[in-house]
């Protein structure tokens, strides 16, 4: 079996191990983002919701997916393993997405708890499988992490434009029934994740040490116990699941719950851990913390600004007829496939000549970023006609300024985590990451719903006024959390003591 040190040894820029892991993730990544970008709009025209609604309702839903992603690195900490874990959700995230394409209007929060679970135990742990590939204070991580990201938009562009398209009836019209659109639609993420899964387990024996069990130096019948109420108990949870997420109360009341246990959770590990580590682990949460309020904005995609962009965008960019709702939903990922290797590399170029940003500068840098893109969906209401419908050109060139937001901030941060925090606390720590990105998601919902309250009733020129109105707001809140970032990045520099 393949060492991790032979592993971590690799030539040249990227370890051969790290394009499996990129297709594996690029085709669950079609999958997540292909139904992500329907949700809200699938809930306001077959399931009779209003927007305020649809946004709680789309803001409870995805924070219970990256929720989850704590539990299932836990788990795959302490029994399963990264693979094993990663298997596992794989396969519930298969049955869900079937069940999707069975009967959405009838079986939506099934499938969707399906998802939830099945995501929680898939998306933390190849994200830590990635972060094992490398040495400690490698500089080619974040180049690598870059390299991972972009498979996750090209995923996200395939899946995000095309499930949103065939849904709507703007694509592959002459092949899908009218009345089985949504079908198809979900039906897409179904085959794509079970491509996912294949290409995981076809290649696994690469990977050598990294991702095995972590008590397989236990006796064999008590180590498959374990395993066994694992599975029980998660697919008992799915049920759980199903039911907070349509009762969006105890969404709330859950929120609430799980941010300060996994912060306590946390403090208990640290007792055990040196004063470095400990520091380490401080800075660590404060890009979590920080991570949560760039996602309550950037995380408007699959909520209000997916209802923005099926009602209040046309059809035209740069003179081609193209759904509005997916381009809104794909062009980010788009942006991200173009730029982020050539960001990774900029990086390593820059870290060559000692003068790379540090990695608190790069997420105050990100916010920065994701505030013009807000003022640039404000100023959409300018080109507004008395239809209420604006300019797709220049809507898409607010997702082109949030993606260097989002490579200055998500990808870094996901190998900074791995940096921070001691080998066994690694899929925990990813864990908080995508915690962080529940909250965020949460935190999407409500701002969405407020937007949408605000409209309720209103025209369709008015409504865009309103939702313009608020994307300013938000855009000011971006810009002050960027500075304030910059401004303390001294601070938590030295919390990272080696760590760049």
């Amino acid at each position: 079996m393949t060492t991790i040190a032979e592993i971590q040894n690799f030539k040249g820029k990227y370890p051969k191990q790290l394009w499996y892991l990129f297709f594996s993730e690029m085709w669950e990544r079609f999958s997540f983002y292909g139904m992500r970008g329907m949700l809200a709009v699938f809930m306001v025209s077959h399931l009779g919701m209003n927007e305020k609604v649809a946004n709680l309702q789309y803001g409870a839903t995805q924070a219970w997916v990256y929720a989850f992603t704590f539990i299932g690195g836990l788990f795959a900490d302490k029994i399963l393993g990264l693979r094993k874990s990663l298997f596992w959700g794989g396969i519930l995230m298969i049955v869900g997405s079937v069940i999707l394409a069975v009967d959405p209007k009838n079986f939506f929060f099934t499938g969707i708890g399906f998802t939830i679970v099945g995501t929680g135990f898939f998306k933390p742990n190849i994200s830590s499988m990635v972060g094992q590939l490398y040495k400690d204070g490698d500089a080619r991580r974040d180049a690598g992490f870059s390299l991972f990201y972009a498979g996750v938009n090209l995923g996200a562009l395939l899946g995000g434009y095309v499930c949103i398209a065939v849904a709507n009836g703007t694509l592959w019209t002459n092949f899908v029934p009218e009345n089985l659109r949504w079908n198809y639609a979900f039906g897409f993420a179904a085959i794509v994740m079970i491509i996912s899964l294949l290409t995981f387990t076809q290649t696994q024996k690469s990977l050598g040490e990294i991702g095995l069990s972590p008590i397989a130096h236990l006796q064999e019948s008590k180590r498959k116990l374990y395993e066994v109420i694992t599975y029980i108990g998660s697919l008992i949870l799915i049920p759980i699941i199903i039911l907070m997420v349509a009762n969006t109360v105890y969404t709330d009341y859950f929120m609430m719950i799980i941010g300060p246990a996994s912060i306590i959770y946390l403090f208990y590990e640290m007792r055990n851990l040196s004063s470095i580590e400990n520091k380490k682990l401080l800075a660590a949460l404060v890009f979590i913390i920080f991570s949560i309020f760039f996602w309550a904005f950037y995380e408007q995609s699959g909520g209000s600004l997916s209802l923005f962009a099926a009602n209040n965008l046309n059809n035209k960019l740069l003179g081609m007829e193209l759904d509005p709702n997916g381009v809104n939903n794909a062009s980010g990922a788009l942006f991200v496939i173009f730029f982020a290797a050539l960001l990774g590399v900029l990086w390593i170029w820059m870290a060559k000549r000692k003068i790379e940003p540090n990695t608190v500068v790069k997420f105050g840098l990100g916010f920065l970023f994701l505030a013009g893109g807000f003022w640039v969906f404000y100023y959409t209401k300018f080109l507004a006609g008395p239809d209420g419908k604006t300019s797709l050109n220049l809507f898409t060139f607010g997702w082109f300024i949030i993606t260097f937001g989002e490579l200055c901030l998500s990808p870094i941060g996901m190998s900074a985590m791995t940096k921070l925090s001691p080998q066994k606390l690694q899929a925990v720590i990813m864990g908080m990451w995508f915690l962080a990105s529940a909250y965020g998601q949460y935190f999407a919902g409500l701002l969405g719903a407020n937007i949408a309250e605000a409209s309720e009733n209103a025209s369709n020129l008015e409504k865009l006024n309103t939702y313009a109105d608020g994307y300013q707001q938000l855009a000011i809140y971006a810009l002050v959390a960027g500075i304030v970032l910059i401004v303390i990045s001294p601070l938590v520099k030295k919390l990272m003591q080696d760590v760049k």
